[in-house]
């Protein structure tokens, strides 16, 4: 498993010994880390491993010779190897790049930033928008209203302090502290006052006015003719942004509508908005707006959609092409508070969700539009085929499914057919070959059809299968929950001590694939539940 991403990066130790060195893209690698949150890059762990070679050894002077390159190739890059002894034995080198003060370039002129899990090229004026977003990300962490801590809204810090300690997504540790230590811990305060970010969270109402950037939210809604026939405005700075969420989705009474759809000799319900839906836009639009840029979030709610506006571009690097899979935080600190308050999740955007939800109540997938100053996000609430929610529903509870397969079998099922073609661009993908993980089990399972061949492939879901429901999912480990695994994996190995991952495997279930039995593996003996001893195919594992 792969365990490279926004935050961290894997290299063989042959791309910095000998002649199959590449310090050219090293050095791009480390610019991109730098030009974004910064990172970790573990050189001598294999693309696809979670450890090196059991054998490897890293020259005591390889360290000293990537500092001297690093140096040699870029502008304002901090490289700081540390070799790494892994719990098999074999080292590699960890080298951490942390977030540059300036924007960051190779000697020649040419700049990278980190999106996703790939080191992307900045040119032409994106390099001047490079520049004015990394001036505006040290905005939350700034003091130079100089607030100090006692003009805090206690009510505030309580609300904040009692959420974080009741969340299972904080550490114990952090759990502990204080409400002072708090603040300093989520860089709400710095010294004697408080950040941008803490005077937006838990200051006062006028000291939050005085920011000139806090949000302000304007719901409007339009009747059939374009005529406004509502509006509330939340524009008077009494709330913070995660009580403007909680008041935006209690005070809009147009959220709380719903339809009524036929089920048999009974009627279901199902909301106009789905409360998920409206929560998860808020949520990306509060956190994800550039706090440098004034402008108002509006709610546009029309007739037959919801148009969510937010003021400024998409953080550099993200597109309405690519915003399903790619993970770029504008403002990392109100992220991880928001995150660790289980408000968003920080792995992602949210957009994913809003995709599965939509598209598993039978509506069409949100419309993303990036104009010249503002981003502006479209849900319809037209149920395009109400027999989808029961069909998702069921096939969910039978073959548990993943994000990544409801969001497919609600386009295919909104569709008579799409081409391979067509099914990667819905989802943003780059090429036809990444459908696999969406589409495999589907497949598998019967759920998806298909027919044809290579790019004319065209996938779809049979629609007698549709209106019927007319699956059953056989009992199988192949789709065994993590947890689930690991249990019977520590149970069998303290029945067998000393067995080898082959013997694990037949006793466990010879179905699940090998290749998840030695990841679960490795993962209990990095929990510290199972011990291994020997090197290789003799490595044998017993509980501690």
């Amino acid at each position: 498993m792969s365990l490279e991403g926004h935050l961290s990066d894997q290299k063989s130790l042959r791309a910095v010994t000998g002649n199959t060195a590449n310090w050219a893209e090293l050095a791009k690698d480390c610019i991109a880390f730098a030009n974004a949150a910064g990172g970790t890059l573990k050189i001598g762990i294999e693309d696809g491993h979670e450890l090196p070679p059991a054998e490897q050894r890293v020259q005591s002077d390889l360290p000293d010779l990537l500092r001297r390159k690093l140096a040699e190739r870029t502008v304002n890059v901090i490289g700081l190897p540390n070799i790494v002894t892994a719990i098999n034995g074999g080292q590699y080198i960890e080298l951490t790049v942390p977030r540059s003060l300036a924007v960051a370039s190779t000697t020649d002129g040419r700049y990278y930033l980190r999106v996703a899990d790939q080191s992307k090229p900045v040119t032409g004026d994106d390099v001047m928008r490079l520049a004015s977003e990394r001036a505006a990300l040290p905005w939350e962490t700034q003091i130079s209203l100089q607030i100090p801590r006692s003009e805090l809204d206690a009510v505030k810090v309580d609300a904040i302090v009692t959420g974080l300690r009741a969340s299972d997504r904080v550490k114990s540790s952090v759990k502990e502290k204080t409400p002072n230590e708090l603040l300093d811990h989520y860089l709400l305060a710095q010294g004697e006052y408080l950040t941008n970010l803490g005077v937006l969270c838990v200051g006062k109402q006028f000291r939050r006015a005085q920011l000139i950037t806090a949000p302000v939210l304007q719901f409007i809604k339009f009747d059939d003719h374009g005529q406004k026939v509502n509006k509330i405005v939340w524009d008077d700075h009494a709330l913070n942004p995660m009580e403007l969420v909680e008041a935006v989705w209690q005070e809009v009474p147009d959220f709380k509508e719903s339809y009524e759809l036929p089920d048999g000799l009974f009627r279901q319900n199902v909301p106009a908005f789905d409360e998920v839906v409206v929560r998860e836009l808020l949520v990306n639009a509060l956190v994800h707006r550039p706090y440098t840029q004034r402008g108002d979030i509006f709610l546009n709610l029309h007739p037959d959609r919801l148009e969510v506006v937010n003021p400024g571009l998409l953080p550099l690097g993200v597109t309405p092409q690519n915003v399903l899979h790619t993970t770029v935080r504008r403002n990392e600190h109100l992220a991880r508070l928001f995150h660790d308050l289980k408000l968003m999740e920080r792995e992602g955007s949210g957009y994913d969700k809003v995709y599965e939800v939509l598209l598993s109540q039978g509506r069409p997938a949100p419309e993303l539009v990036e104009q010249h100053d503002r981003v502006q996000v479209t849900i319809r609430r037209r149920i395009l085929k109400p027999e989808i929610i029961d069909f998702i529903a069921k096939a969910d509870d039978t073959y548990q499914l993943t994000q990544r397969e409801r969001i497919a079998l609600g386009l295919l099922a909104q569709h008579d057919a799409l081409t391979a073609r067509e099914l990667a661009a819905q989802i943003e993908l780059p090429s036809i070959d990444a459908l696999q993980p969406w589409i495999k089990r589907l497949l598998e399972w019967q759920l998806v059809r298909s027919a044809g061949r290579t790019q004319a492939t065209r996938y779809f879901v049979d629609p007698e299968m549709l209106r019927r429901h007319d699956f059953i999912g056989g009992t199988t480990l192949k789709r065994i929950e993590p947890h689930r695994l690991f249990a019977l994996i520590v149970e069998d190995v303290g029945r067998y001590p000393q067995s080898k991952i082959g013997d694990i495997h037949k006793r466990v279930g010879s179905e699940i694939p090998r290749s998840r039995i030695r990841r679960s593996v490795e993962q209990l003996v990095k929990d510290g539940r199972l011990i291994s001893s020997g090197i290789r195919s003799g490595t044998r594992y017993s509980i501690p």
